[in-house]
């Protein structure tokens, strides 16, 4: 089975975001789903050919990681992204973001507070399964950082190719544009 980039390009006209920044983004999205597929394949002819227990096997498995979650990790971003940022308080997305932060305002500081940390990155409004606390977290790469069992509800790209040709520098001015349009019907979808 192969994977098929989806189609986002209903997001451009949005506030915020210009045509050349998510044209490039979805580019950059497609390469992780080529790259998703590529490594499938190659580790299973490795596999039908017996040379699982090869490095370059192993190295193929690690890498599929990063590809997999990347390209993931933009689809969930894409689809958290149309709307008009205005949650409803008294949805289950917010009650739940009260009952874990206090407040939503509380939990929009902890989550742009967590997406300004230095580096690159996602920062990420996960559901724990067990608990359904919610919990913000920071992803370094794709592949790592990610808490088990819990889901992400909301995906925000903090690597620079999410920013810089809008914003430069200025992290926490693409921070606040991303704000002001997260869709939170598709955030509130994603809870178990």
């Amino acid at each position: 089975m192969t994977y098929t980039a989806k189609d986002y390009t209903h997001l451009q006209g949005t506030a915020g975001f210009s045509q050349t920044l998510l044209a490039n983004h979805f580019t950059l999205y497609q390469g992780y789903v080529a790259g998703t597929n590529k490594l499938a394949e190659n580790i299973a002819s490795l596999s039908s050919n017996g040379v699982s227990a090869s490095p370059e096997y192993a190295e193929l498995k690690r890498r599929f990681g990063f590809e997999f979650n990347g390209m993931r990790l933009h689809e969930l971003y894409f689809a958290n992204l149309g709307g008009n940022g205005k949650p409803d308080t008294g949805s289950r997305v917010g009650r739940l973001l009260e009952q874990a932060f206090g407040s939503y305002e509380q939990w929009e500081s902890d989550f742009k507070a967590t997406g300004k940390m230095r580096g690159i990155g996602w920062a990420i409004l996960y559901q724990d399964y067990s608990s359904n606390r919610l919990f913000n977290q920071w992803i370094n790469e794709h592949e790592t950082g990610h808490l088990a069992g819990c889901e992400p509800l909301l995906v925000m790209d903090v690597f620079e190719h999410a920013y810089i040709t809008d914003y430069g520098l200025k992290r926490a001015d693409y921070i606040d544009a991303f704000f002001k349009c997260i869709d939170w019907e598709a955030v509130g979808k994603r809870l178990k």
